[in-house]
């Protein structure tokens, strides 16, 4: 189990100071709340007498990193951490005040779900939560929410997974339902953060002592922004035309390859670069989100932010597997998240294909793919692709930019492989080279055709 934090720890832990903003709205004490629970001023009173709080959860203005936020941290020793109806009113008001200020709303959460001592006043406390949310995102503002241990009901579900960006602490308990209301026959390991991280509901897993350097770098990021210590969030909307992400210089050197088949071989080449060494070359500093919060995660798609040339651009990144739909839909999730803040993004084009076992098509390989194409195509802010490999088809060219696709020496693109193109045509399996040849897939080609813009060198 993980260690159990204070809301002062906790907060002391993250930032280089913090400041109180004033209680908004009315109390719960008085007269057993609003449901008239008999012993509820009571358990009040001795949980502030043991906490030195007046409540569940605190908000405030923090910096971290040099860098401004506004602050809600949650206190478990409070009832549980419990969301009330006072509780609520900070968390509206956190939520506001981030908005207004435009500045990034960091949630240190530790909490056991809804007050039962409030009833279904306390319950309707997260259509609060989620209406603020929204007008949040609508914003433009940024969060990251950390989970504590315990994370869970409630809490969870609106200001921990309703977050653009989910840290928690390693070992924590993160889930829906609480210790006592799970089935007794239950995976104990399925109500972890490990389990949640392994699932993609979590996107890292971060120690104690590494949270204040990973909470400033996301801020540097998701504010775009990468100079430390200054900045705030993006204008409303984002701007309103961020310059286009420069594509990556190539990692080999070369002309483009002679035949069709010469290009398929080249891309096809385990000893060719892929997209780790792509990133690497290209971001000084990255960071990933993980997952496609649907349970999903394909370990053959990375994205996330990084810092290329003193700006921030979001990145999404084939590895030359076949791409399932966990990774449309986690690419997805990239580029509507950047596209609300106003990043440009980069994709790395690198799959013979979309998954097509049964796993995939029972998982919407279909609605997945469709829907990345469409989070492109709807993209307000640029987006710059580069081929590096491997281009196979629609799944291929769903991570592709209409009118700003790139591509390296040693990559192709095709309507369908040329095995399969052949066997299609009832051709015998040698002819697959003509057939290369036939669908014109080499990089010059794909210019000709404009398909795509250019073959990038690997000139700096």
């Amino acid at each position: 189990m993980a260690e159990r934090l204070t809301a002062r720890e906790a907060i002391a832990l993250v930032t280089d100071d913090f400041t109180p903003l004033s209680v908004p709205g009315r109390e719960s004490s008085g007269s057993d709340g609003p449901i008239r629970w008999a012993g509820y001023d009571a358990s009040r009173a001795r949980a502030a007498a043991s906490t030195g709080e007046d409540e569940s959860v605190l908000h405030g203005t923090a910096t971290i990193g040099g860098r401004p936020a506004v602050l809600v941290a949650f206190e478990f020793g409070f009832l549980g951490g419990s969301l009330g109806r006072a509780a609520g009113d900070r968390l509206v008001a956190a939520y506001g005040t981030a908005e207004e200020r435009r500045i990034p709303l960091v949630s240190l959460v530790a909490t056991g779900g809804s007050r039962m001592q409030e009833g279904m006043v306390a319950l309707t406390q997260l259509q609060r939560v989620a209406a603020a949310t929204v007008r949040l995102r609508e914003s433009g503002v940024p969060h990251v929410a950390v989970l504590r241990d315990p994370s869970t009901g409630g809490g969870w579900a609106t200001v921990g997974a309703g977050a653009d960006v989910v840290l928690a602490l390693p070992s924590a308990q993160v889930a829906f339902a609480g210790s006592r209301v799970r089935p007794q026959d239950a995976d104990p390991a399925a109500y972890t953060a490990e389990d949640q991280w392994k699932h993609g509901h979590v996107d890292a897993l971060v120690r104690p002592e590494e949270l204040r350097g990973t909470l400033s770098l996301w801020l540097r990021l998701l504010s775009g922004d990468p100079a430390p210590g200054t900045g705030s969030a993006p204008s409303p909307g984002g701007p309103a035309s961020p310059a286009p992400a420069p594509p990556p210089r190539a990692l080999v050197d070369g002309g483009p390859p002679g035949t069709g088949w010469a290009a398929v071989s080249r891309a096809r080449d385990p000893r060719r670069p892929r997209a780790g060494a792509y990133l690497d070359a290209y971001f000084e500093e990255r960071a990933a989100v993980r997952g496609d919060r649907a349970g999903g995660v394909d370990p053959g798609v990375e994205c996330g932010f990084g810092i290329h040339a003193g700006r921030v651009v979001a990145y999404a990144a084939q590895d030359g597997s076949a791409t399932s739909p966990a990774g449309f839909r986690t690419v997805v999730r990239l580029v509507r998240l950047a596209d609300r803040l106003g990043i440009p993004v980069l994709t790395l084009i690198d799959t013979p294909g979309a998954a097509n076992d049964a796993e995939a098509e029972r998982s919407g390989a279909g609605p997945a793919i469709a829907d990345a194409f469409a989070a492109l195509a709807g993209a307000r802010v640029p987006v710059t692709s580069l081929l590096i490999g491997e281009g196979g088809s629609g799944g291929a060219l769903a991570l592709a930019a209409p009118g700003n696709t790139w591509a390296a020496p040693d990559g192709y693109f095709s309507v369908i492989a040329p095995e399969l193109a052949a066997a299609i045509l009832k051709r015998p399996p040698e002819q697959a080279p003509a057939t290369a040849d036939q669908l014109r897939l080499r990089p010059q080609d794909l210019v000709e055709l404009g398909v795509v813009r250019g073959i990038v060198t690997s000139e700096a």
